[in-house]
């Protein structure tokens, strides 16, 4: 597969009516139409985009097929009068009875749709106001995957929390994470400025991730109001330095784009080669055997 050295991006932040699959997918489509006349190479929607994150025992109604889902974007795609594209989105996946928050990269043609690759996600929150692992079963592998603008890693919303996942993605191969989101917002940040504390501490997080492997990463985060939840939004795009591209608001639906020079991740790399490093040392770290891993096994079709 041939890689181009730019990327055209938008984000698309997504304020879904809680469990109305047909209307957010229809709201989906509006804004893909705002899209079509100058069309990007990849779309990025959040987590849980069209049907909203707190569900609970809902999810095993609105939960679809990866094949569905991927089938409805498509269609919407087409109808905004969208041409060629990728699109990322979150969404819970309902695999023959098995219940995952998923995401999936879709490569959508005039006529036809593929299937890139499909993640689910491995760490689900289940403190405070959060209850996934209740309802749904968790990923057991975090796979890397071609697009035409090189190797790429879907992480959704915790998963990239934990600093290793970036760190093996990287190593692995990844130029370019992406992050669907749905945060809560907790804390507020400095006596002045009113920001969320959690908006801030994910800006902090993504931006060393960016800045310590050397990748772009392009973050969506879902907003509005579920259940009194506030949800952050503040979709960005950080390049390999550690800076922000673009950032949205918090508080509203909306599309944020941004240009990308793919050749900055080889730029940011030999300028810091901590990624080198790290592949170098990470056996020895892995294979410590004070290191207190268990031995899992996963399902197939993680594989």
């Amino acid at each position: 597969m041939s890689e181009t050295v730019r990327l055209r991006a938008a984000l698309v932040q997504t304020k879904p009516a809680k469990g109305q699959y047909a209307r957010n997918l229809a709201e989906a489509g509006a804004a893909f139409a705002q899209l079509a006349g100058n069309s990007p190479d990849l779309v990025l929607l959040p987590e849980a985009a069209l049907t909203g994150y707190f569900l609970e025992g809902a999810v095993y109604d609105l939960a679809l097929s990866a094949t569905r889902f991927a089938g409805d974007l498509a269609r919407v795609w087409r109808e905004a009068g969208g041409q060629r594209v990728d699109l990322a989105a979150g969404f819970f996946e309902n695999d023959g009875g098995t219940y995952y928050n998923s995401a999936i990269y879709v490569e959508i043609e005039p006529k036809s749709e593929r299937i890139v690759h499909l993640h689910r996600k491995m760490f689900l929150p289940t403190y405070g106001v959060f209850d996934e692992e209740r309802f749904l079963s968790r990923g057991h592998r975090l796979g890397v995957f071609k697009t035409r603008f090189g190797e790429a890693a879907l992480l959704i919303c915790e998963d990239a929390w934990h600093s290793i996942v970036p760190a093996i993605a990287a190593v692995k191969g990844a130029r370019i994470l992406i992050v669907p989101s749905a945060s809560p917002g907790r804390g507020i940040e400095g006596a002045g400025d009113g920001e969320l504390e959690s908006v801030a501490r994910w800006r902090e997080m993504l931006r060393l991730a960016a800045l310590e492997h050397g990748v772009y990463v392009l973050y969506a985060g879902l907003t509005g109001f579920e259940g009194g939840k506030g949800m952050t939004g503040s979709s960005s795009v950080i390049d390999p330095w550690g800076r922000i591209v673009v950032q949205a608001p918090p508080s509203e639906a909306c599309i944020v784009r941004a240009d990308l020079d793919l050749r900055e991740v080889d730029l940011a790399r030999a300028s810091l080669p901590l990624l080198g490093d790290l592949a170098g040392a990470l056996p020895d770290l892995l294979l410590d055997d004070e290191l207190p891993l268990a031995r899992t096994k996963y399902h197939a079709a993680d594989r």
